[in-house]
């Protein structure tokens, strides 16, 4: 009879796929939201705007075309998605497929193909394989990200140096070639626009980074050449500028079961592209407000959103994780502000559309190179490199194919490699447990003192949770660690994480635990690690884990834990 009302309370399927936006409004949306939404959406249209135009053009297509992709694309993302700050529109990750599918199959092969990847996303939101995600291991996700990033940089440099070249091959080594032979070409204005375009950005982000340095850098050499008449390609002089009208939506031509079979591995491509890129934002977006996305009503929000795309002639969308940051730190409350950045936008192309013939391609491609920095993770690339030799491999390997060969062909690599790895991984775990469970004795009875304590957690002092980790953590169970704290209603002091029976622990895993740290730290939560084998303990020093948070505290087992934080608690009440 007690799981009848249980039953009753469950809540249904449907539920899952209710948009943000409309529990927002349901919860009770006032002025003062509005008004805040009103200023984040203005301001992250002002860092979209040019970036949308210089997307258009690296992906092969025109600026107007990335313009469309932010305002139909952009708009649904928000309205229909799982995520409250979501900003969605074109990104760097879809420049390289977007460019091999155009140079193939033409722009309305394109179409085709973004149009199939919608509706892959919607199918894949229905059956529910949004939290899938977590299956992705760091250093495929980071290997091709790097990989993109290279690429990215590569396919500016004509436009860096003005370059005079009547066609840029898509293959990496051939492009580089080209390049080294059209060096005569040099376009000493372009050189200088360019230059002056990297000191505003760069020089903006280090002493006034609340000022949008992509438009104040468009803007001032837009000016600067309108004004001295300079001789560089622009807007205007490449691509007749921009029209000031969205066009209508249209059905593309050429459907056929032949072209739809040729353009399948780039749709598939391109929704786990657009799935993978929106359900991170997403995730970091939930890590910098506490708030929880819903992954399954993203991916369908995500589908609906590319579909509508390519019927307005637009590009592949996906969450944007920069702009998405953006979004939260100018005090965004809802979806609306997402849904405002595309209005915005929507008013410079009705308006003030014909301005954008004198931006000079040389400033977008300044632009570029700074998005193709941040895109390459650096720094979580060179933490990575420290890794064990299987991750080390994993990395490079998908990072040298997305360069060299191709980005399809780096993921499915990447991936099976590292599920080779985990079975490795798994085997030698296996057998270092049987060695402590028959051998070694005394290491056994150190394994059944911490069993004994596992009931301690209901005499924990006040202000203290423990959470206990069985298994190994890796790529595939990592993301639960990061869930802990979200689920938490009141937040301890201190947290004790029991690591006493996790056998071993990969790149992902540990990623996973110093995000876990961060938070802790951020939300000045003391975290104390029990019971940490050798193994895991191997990864964590070699990764520098405890050189990051030399507050860490670590005990041999959680009844040492336990008094440690007593102490502690004992010793702030004190003070």
């Amino acid at each position: 009879m007690s799981s009848a009302p249980a039953a009753s309370l469950a809540p249904k399927w449907w539920h899952l796929y209710i948009p943000k936006l409309f529990v927002v409004l349901q919860q009770g949306y006032r002025a003062s939201d509005f008004r805040d939404d009103v200023i984040a959406g203005l301001t992250v249209a002002i860092v979209a705007l040019p970036l949308a135009m210089a997307l258009g053009i690296a992906s092969g297509t025109t600026p107007d075309k990335g313009l469309i992709t932010l305002i139909v694309a952009g708009f649904l993302i928000s309205a229909l998605g799982g995520s409250r700050f979501q900003i969605g529109g074109p990104t760097g990750a879809f420049v390289v497929v977007i460019y091999n599918v155009i140079e193939k199959f033409g722009y309305e092969g394109l179409v085709i193909a973004t149009l199939m990847a919608g509706a892959i996303l919607v199918v894949a939101g229905l059956a529910r394989l949004g939290t899938w995600i977590k299956y992705i291991p760091q250093p495929v996700i980071t290997g091709f990200t790097a990989g993109i990033a290279v690429i990215i940089f590569t396919s500016q440099i004509k436009d860096l140096f003005g370059l005079q070249m009547d066609h840029v091959p898509g293959e990496f080594f051939e492009k580089v070639g080209a390049f080294w032979h059209a060096r005569d070409t040099v376009m000493q204005g372009s050189v200088l626009i360019a230059a002056l375009g990297l000191g505003i950005i760069i020089g903006l982000r280090r002493f006034a980074p609340k000022i949008p340095g992509f438009l104040v850098a468009v803007v001032f050499a837009s000016v600067l050449v309108y004004v001295t008449k300079m001789d560089v390609p622009t807007i205007g002089s490449v691509f007749g500028g921009i029209p000031n009208t969205i066009p209508a939506p249209s059905w593309p031509e050429g459907i056929t079961a032949t072209r739809v079979a040729e353009l399948i591995p780039s749709a598939l491509t391109i929704a786990f592209l657009a799935g993978v890129e929106s359900l991170l934002s997403a995730v970091v977006a939930d890590g910098m407000t506490g708030r929880r996305h819903k992954s399954n009503c993203e991916l369908v929000g995500q589908g609906v959103a590319n579909c509508a795309s390519a019927l307005f002639g637009g590009m592949p969308a996906t969450g944007a994780i920069a702009r998405t940051a953006t979004n939260i730190r100018s005090g965004a409350k809802s979806p609306v502000s997402g849904m405002l950045h595309a209005v915005f936008v929507l008013g410079f192309i009705l308006f003030l559309a014909p301005l954008a013939s004198y931006i000079p391609l040389a400033v977008l491609a300044s632009v570029l190179v700074i998005v193709a920095w941040n895109m390459s993770e650096h720094e979580k690339f060179i933490h990575l490199l420290k890794s064990p030799w299987g991750d080390k491999a994993v990395l490079l390997i998908t990072f040298a194919l997305t360069v060299a060969v191709d980005l399809t062909v780096a993921i499915e690599v990447g991936v099976i490699m590292a599920a080779i790895l985990f079975m490795v991984r798994m085997t030698h775990a296996f057998e270092m447990q049987t060695h402590i469970t028959l051998v070694e004795s005394d290491v056994a009875d150190i394994v059944r003192h911490e069993d004994q304590h596992y009931d301690m957690r209901s005499h924990l002092p006040e202000g203290v949770e423990a959470y206990q980790l069985r298994g190994p953590l890796f790529f595939g169970v990592s993301s639960r660690l990061l869930d802990v704290l979200d689920q938490m209603v009141v937040k301890p002091k201190i947290f004790i994480l029991r690591m006493g029976q996790v056998p071993m622990i990969d790149s992902s895993g540990e990623t996973a635990l110093e995000e876990f740290i961060r938070r802790c730290h951020r939300a000045n939560i003391r975290v104390i690690l029990t019971g940490v084998q050798p193994e895991p303990m191997k990864i964590m020093v070699s990764m520098k884990l405890f050189q990051h948070y030399p507050d860490l505290i670590l005990t041999h087992n959680f009844a040492e834990g336990v008094k440690r934080a007593a102490d502690l608690m004992a010793t702030e009440a004190k003070e």
